[in-house]
C-alpha cells in the first residue's frame, strides 16, 4: 500500500530532517480518512461533515452500536447506517450492559 510506503520512507534519515514524525503521522490519518471516505461516499449521508468519519467507520467496521451523546449533529434522529444502530449512552447501557 502506498500509505505503508510514505511511512517508510519518511522515517530515512535525510527525510526526517525534512518531515517530522507527527505531520507524517498525521498527514497519513487524513489520507486513510479521505480513501475509507470515498470508497463509502459517504460524505453526503453525514448533516455534519465532521460525523461523516464515523458513519464511514461503523460501515466498514460492521459496528453494532455508533454511541454519541451528541443531539444537534443528526446522527441520533438518523437512527441507523446500514446495520449499524445509532444511540445514545443511555440506550447502549441499558441494552448491552
Amino acid at each position: 500500500m502506498q500509505l505503508d510506503e510514505i511511512r517508510r520512507a519518511s522515517r530515512y534519515p535525510k527525510l526526517q530532517a525534512i518531515l517530522q514524525p507527527a505531520k507524517v503521522g498525521t498527514m497519513i490519518n487524513n489520507l486513510q480518512r479521505a480513501v475509507v471516505l470515498e470508497r463509502l461516499d459517504i460524505q453526503d449521508e453525514a448533516n455534519d461533515p465532521d460525523d461523516a468519519f464515523l458513519l464511514a467507520m461503523a460501515i466498514v467496521g460492521e459496528a453494532d452500536y455508533l454511541v454519541t451523546g451528541d443531539r444537534r449533529a443528526g446522527l441520533l434522529q438518523r437512527g441507523h447506517i446500514e446495520r449499524t444502530r445509532i444511540v445514545t449512552p443511555a440506550v447502549f447501557c441499558d441494552e448491552v450492559l
